[in-house]
């Protein structure tokens, strides 16, 4: 574990035997970025070059099939990891309650830029009813040719609850 990121685990009252524990990869950020669109938070979004070009076309093709996909969050730094964990905390959430969704700064995939978190119009973000959307089964039908895995599907060995609407490239 390299100081930076053991300071940032310090910093939010992390064990830094944690990710260790858990079994967690360590993932660096991503140095280069292209834009992915805009997020239903109304800010511009980026993934990894890569990432970005194949996202968008699986974007494309979803709509085509009258199913529509919504970005909600990407890339991630080590320091947004770190206030999205601090705002959990400040709205009253356990730590351990925050990480069995939330990476530690250094250990999610946001970081490499090749993850995103998927949303549909009629469905809460980040919510496990997603699994029950249109969009959710056409993304386990056809997110595999655009180069798309679901990282963390129930009972996952990283310890995290199910997110139906996080995916990776690559």
């Amino acid at each position: 574990m390299n100081r930076r990121i053991r300071a940032l685990l310090d910093q939010l009252g992390i064990p830094p035997a944690l990710p260790r524990e858990r079994g967690l990869r360590a993932f660096a950020e991503a140095r280069r970025l292209a834009f992915a669109g805009l997020g239903t938070d109304g800010r511009d979004k980026f993934l990894a070059p890569a990432a970005a070009a194949a996202w968008l076309r699986m974007q494309r093709r979803a709509r085509a099939d009258r199913v529509e996909l919504l970005l909600v969050s990407a890339f991630r730094s080590y320091d947004f990891q770190v206030a999205l964990i601090k705002g959990k905390l400040a709205k009253g959430r356990t730590l351990d309650d925050v990480l069995s969704v939330n990476a530690p700064p250094g250990y999610s995939e946001h970081h490499t830029g090749r993850a995103l978190d998927i949303g549909t119009p009629g469905c809460p973000p980040l919510e496990e009813a997603f699994e029950n959307t249109d969009a959710f089964h056409w993304l386990r039908a056809h997110a595999r040719r655009f180069g798309f895995t679901l990282s963390y599907p129930r009972g996952n060995p990283e310890g995290y609850l199910y997110e139906p609407w996080h995916w990776r490239h690559g």
